[in-house]
């Protein structure tokens, strides 16, 4: 396994772990990995420093912290306020509307026909398939998160 530094065109910073460098590069041309913060798949590696660690007979073993002086939250749990907003929007979004999967361009489509029944959905779709549904006015309009069955 090995850890990126990682930063998206709109200059935010986070990290990520991926099973080897070909794994990073692969999932990255596919669209796969995205911005912790806003979503956008246009990520590259940021400028990051080497972790060496001491020989074993340099090293010295890390002193116990007390709970009090741990972080104050877990990793799973979002940092800041903008993933919290992120977080509720996924949960409202999920709540409320059905999940189509691959088929969202063809249940988008056949909604704004009448030829399915009226409601919100979600799913996936590739650029091409939403550059089309909105030149023929279908109302769409990207996520800012991967459907839980995608995200790491």
């Amino acid at each position: 396994m090995i850890q990126y530094a990682l930063k998206c065109s709109e200059g935010h910073l986070f990290d990520s772990w991926f099973q080897n460098a070909e794994a990073f590069d692969k999932l990255r041309q596919t669209g796969m990995v995205t911005c912790a913060v806003c979503g956008s798949c246009h990520v590259e590696k940021a400028i990051m420093a080497p972790r060496v660690r001491p020989a074993r007979s340099a090293a010295t073993p890390p002193a116990e912290t007390a709970p009090s002086e741990r972080s104050p939250t877990p990793l799973s749990e979002p940092a800041s306020a903008a993933e919290q907003a992120l977080v509720e929007l996924k949960k409202q979004i999920e709540s409320n509307s059905d999940y189509v999967g691959t088929n969202f361009a063809k249940e988008a489509r056949a909604i704004h026909t009448g030829d399915a029944p009226d409601r919100a959905i979600y799913g996936e779709a590739n650029a091409e398939e939403a550059k089309s549904l909105i030149e023929d006015g279908v109302p769409v309009a990207p996520l800012p998160f991967l459907p839980g069955r995608k995200s790491n």
